[in-house]
């Protein structure tokens, strides 16, 4: 079983965005998925958490993920010892952020940085950073095709964001693409 946890702030979509994931790979690669939110206080801006179960096989486990194989973080300001407990040895680590990838490094999993704000902004014009940052997790992960991201986006988004929407996964794809 492949599992993800995504950290973000209320608003920014982490949810969205993990759901995003299991219905590409259920749909598209015969999988089985589980999406599911962890939210804390309930409001704009507050620490969230999100996560996704990938597996071969039915999925029976609903609890939180301790233990994963990639932890996405949509706003650098969380990120800390807490986001990075149970990331294993080997695993990948996908920061929205400005610095280099080095300074997140030296813990045994492999780290990835993008601009997801930046790019957020210029496309969608506004800073929701769920969808460049799973663009960015299928890049450095490969866990399913940019068509069945598309596919997703098409199926779980409403039609006046979805365009914008596959020009930024796409955007941030190709940005990760060229570093790893």
């Amino acid at each position: 079983m492949i599992e993800i946890r995504w950290h973000g702030r209320g608003g920014q979509g982490a949810f969205t965005a993990a759901r995003l994931l299991g219905h590409a790979v259920s749909i598209h690669d015969g999988k089985y998925a589980q999406a599911f939110p962890s939210f804390g206080p309930e409001r704009r801006g507050a620490p969230v958490l999100a996560f996704t179960r990938i597996s071969d096989s039915k999925i029976f486990d609903r609890s939180q993920v301790e233990e994963c194989d990639y932890v996405v973080v949509l706003d650098e300001t969380l990120y800390g010892s807490s986001v990075i407990k149970g990331l294993k040895n080997g695993g990948i680590l996908v920061v929205n952020s400005k610095k280099d990838a080095l300074e997140f490094a030296g813990h045994g999993f492999k780290v990835v940085t993008i601009d997801a704000t930046e790019l957020s902004l210029e496309i969608l014009k506004r800073p929701i950073t769920n969808v460049p940052m799973l663009g960015a997790l299928l890049a450095a992960s490969g866990l399913t095709s940019l068509e069945a991201a598309y596919d997703s986006i098409d199926s779980q988004l409403s039609p006046a964001i979805r365009e914008k929407n596959k020009k930024v996964l796409l955007k941030a794809y190709d940005s990760v693409k060229e570093e790893v």
